[in-house]
């Protein structure tokens, strides 16, 4: 099951560029799902399984709390520091270099390998926990992949190492849940992990795709996508 997802978060990174060198400016009804599914697979699924796991293990509730701080920090600072939020590109014209945005697409290949891990440590919890992770995470690589290629051409890259990019961080997930093969990690980390992970999707939600869903086609129908996706991912957090 690990491989049949990981196959998907390379197939939807890779569909999400594709789609990004052809209908960029109609993405904003993806793009409002898209954050509702994450920011419902952290309310319905990762926060019941927290308070679970806290209470079968008898720990400080505080120590997953700090690691979503941790986690939502951590995703914000390095996408500022690497100008990976390309909603406000216009306002760096003169900066637009080729290496800028190779180094950024570098570092969302790296951030698609977390979410790669993310999926196999989900897993590690239990397999409803991996399958909702895995839904969070295959639906926000569709728009890693859009970024990646936004960003190179935006930097006047050329399409083809665009696509060489876009397949480096299509291929970067798989590699993540294939290292999770290799180790494991026991409950009390697992809890700080799910805490981490949870900081990252409320930031990668509420911060950036939503925003960028917004961002020139603010409409009553990309709230609407956006609740669809919230209420999809509580019904079957439900079944699952």
């Amino acid at each position: 099951m690990l491989i049949f997802f990981a196959i998907l978060s390379f197939v939807s990174t890779f569909l999400g560029g594709l789609t990004g060198l052809r209908y960029k400016d109609k993405l904003h009804i993806i793009l409002g799902f898209t954050a509702g599914v994450l920011l419902a697979v952290v309310a319905f699924d990762i926060f019941p399984e927290i308070i679970e796991l806290v209470g079968l293990l008898q720990i400080n509730p505080i120590g997953p709390m700090i690691a979503l701080v941790l986690g939502f920090l951590v995703f914000h600072i390095s996408e500022k520091m690497l100008l990976i939020h390309h909603a406000q590109e216009d306002e760096y014209g003169e900066h637009k270099h080729p290496s800028v945005g190779v180094a950024s697409a570098l570092a969302l290949a790296g951030h698609s390998f977390l979410d790669g891990v993310g999926i196999g440590l989900g897993f590690q919890v239990s397999s409803a926990i991996g399958v909702l992770v895995a839904i969070a995470v295959i639906s926000h690589d569709f728009a890693d992949g859009l970024n990646t290629v936004t960003l190179a051409l935006v930097h006047k890259n050329s399409t083809k190492k665009a696509i060489s990019l876009l397949i480096l961080d299509a291929l970067a997930p798989v590699l993540g849940v294939i290292s999770t093969r290799f180790f494991s990690l026991p409950d009390n980390l697992l809890v700080i992990y799910l805490g981490f992970f949870a900081g990252f999707l409320l930031y990668i939600g509420a911060s950036e795709i939503l925003p960028e869903a917004h961002s020139k086609h603010s409409s009553v129908g990309t709230i609407l996508m956006t609740i669809l996706g919230i209420v999809s991912i509580f019904f079957v957090s439900q079944v699952i």
